[in-house]
């Protein structure tokens, strides 16, 4: 096992993260009216999860198409209001493309990748953005009084991941770099150098509260007080709005007509 090398220390206290959360239940959109009332919260836990966090330069060669777009005139018939058939001309709008290569390079700085299968990786960005300038060396004082998990997930696969990060990017560089008015990227290939990893222990409340028999987990970000979880949705409110969105609709199309 690799020891964390940085750690953020808890901000938000136990009172605050349990505030959080009932404001944030009490936000919700299409939530059941008795949620916040009802809704039964269990003790928030204060938990250390692993991250890793990852630079690296990146040098890609890509191969694609430029689109480039011109309009021509084209003929059509239709008939009038005399039912005449007449012919008529638009402008219609075309693409050529071309073929189109060349490199980019990136530095990437701070990939920051959860290595913790306990808790959705999905759930846990929605918590950024982490104040990872705030870091301090990795001392065990800092987990007195608090869990803290050991990585699940391996520095390898965790690169892995970070490399789907980074695609995207280089992608939308090879776009950017193919120019014209569309892009079409067949095909990227990247090279990796000057790579860096640290291990991370960041804090997170992660709390839970039973509705209706049904439990669910609520994440709140320690540092931030950013809330985060699953929750009930009321079937009737959502019928109710569909209901609103086409009567608003209907009314839309009759004064258009008029």
């Amino acid at each position: 096992m690799l020891a964390p090398e940085g750690v953020l220390p808890f901000r938000i206290i136990q009172r605050q993260a349990a505030d959080a959360i009932k404001d944030w239940l009490a936000s919700r959109w299409f939530a059941p009216n008795a949620l916040v009332q009802m809704a039964k919260q269990e003790l928030a836990a204060s938990v250390y999860l692993p991250f890793w966090t990852y630079d690296a330069y990146t040098t890609s060669h890509y191969f694609g198409e430029r689109g480039d777009y011109y309009w021509e005139t084209e003929s059509y018939v239709e008939t009038d209001n005399q039912s005449r058939r007449v012919t008529r001309t638009r402008q219609v709008r075309r693409t050529r493309w071309r073929p189109a290569s060349g490199t980019v390079t990136r530095w990437f700085d701070e990939i920051l990748i959860a290595a913790t299968k306990s808790v959705s990786p999905e759930r846990l960005s929605t918590l950024e953005p982490w104040d990872v300038a705030e870091l301090k060396p990795y001392q065990p004082a800092y987990l007195a009084g608090h869990k803290a998990q050991r990585y699940q997930l391996e520095l390898g696969d965790g690169f892995e991941q970070a490399k789907v990060i980074m695609a995207r990017a280089i992608e939308a560089d090879a776009r950017q770099g193919i120019g014209g008015d569309e892009q079409r990227v067949h095909q990227i290939a990247t090279a990796y150098s000057g790579i860096t990893f640290k291990h991370l222990l960041l804090p997170v409340w992660i709390s839970a509260y039973r509705f209706q028999s049904k439990v669910y987990q609520v994440l709140v970000n320690a540092r931030t007080g950013e809330v985060q979880g699953e929750r009930p949705y009321s079937v009737l409110k959502i019928l109710g709005f569909v209901v609103l969105l086409l009567l608003v609709g209907l009314v839309l199309i009759y004064l258009s007509e008029q």
